[in-house]
């Protein structure tokens, strides 16, 4: 039995335009695209598009905060119950004293033999260890090697003032005094300044009693007396 060919149905190309489209067929689809794109932009499709599309996107990151650890309370001081203690005192013990053996021998001390020696005479008492010191004289009349010069304050000259200043001076051995008193004011002050500023500059001759220089008071008068 021969074997028959079945006869396709679908119509085929011819040989030529097969060959168009494998060589031209992506040049006629980037044609078409083109085209597309056009329509589209001419439509407004484009734009529709790209105000549906979101312009920015914001993102933020939100971090969780720790929650604050409470504080920690300070511990309430314990009280502490005060035991007293109760102090037990001793007993006291009674003090035996024990007796005396028979055997014991107690010394008995020896009567002081009383002294044939005769007592000693009473020591004689002793003189006072210091005697009163001897007041110096006070003298009437004294004589100077250097005789007081006194300055007459420029105040009381000037004032007209005058005076006699009367003075009790004590002088020692070497002749100086060696403390003046004022006996009488001549009234100013500044003239009984200047009368014993004067006589402590001045030098006597010392009083001799028995041959030998001894201290003294004498009395010193100084005049003040404007020249007229």
């Amino acid at each position: 039995m021969n074997a028959t060919s079945i006869p396709s149905s679908a119509p085929l190309l011819p040989p030529l335009l097969s060959q168009m489209l494998k060589r031209y067929g992506p040049l006629i689809a980037i044609i078409a695209l083109h085209i597309g794109l056009f329509y589209a932009l001419r439509s407004g499709l484009v734009h529709q598009v790209a105000k549906a599309l979101p312009t920015e996107i914001f993102a933020s990151f939100i971090t969780e905060e720790p929650a604050p650890q409470p504080r920690p309370q300070a511990a309430e001081p314990k009280t502490v119950p005060v035991v007293k203690k109760q102090i037990t005192q001793p007993t006291p013990r009674p003090v035996v004293t024990a007796a005396p053996s028979p055997q014991a021998i107690t010394e008995t001390a020896a009567p002081a033999q009383e002294s044939k020696e005769p007592p000693a005479a009473a020591a004689p008492s002793a003189p006072a260890a210091s005697t009163a010191a001897a007041t110096p004289k006070t003298i009437s009349g004294v004589s100077y090697i250097n005789a007081p010069r006194p300055v007459y304050p420029p105040l009381d000259a000037r004032m007209g003032n005058e005076g006699t200043v009367t003075l009790r001076v004590l002088i020692n051995e070497k002749g100086r005094a060696e403390k003046v008193e004022v006996q009488k004011s001549s009234g100013s002050l500044r003239m009984d300044d200047a009368a014993r500023d004067a006589v402590m500059r001045a030098l006597f001759k010392p009083y001799l009693e028995d041959g030998k220089p001894t201290p003294a008071y004498a009395i010193v008068p100084i005049n003040f007396t404007l020249s007229k």
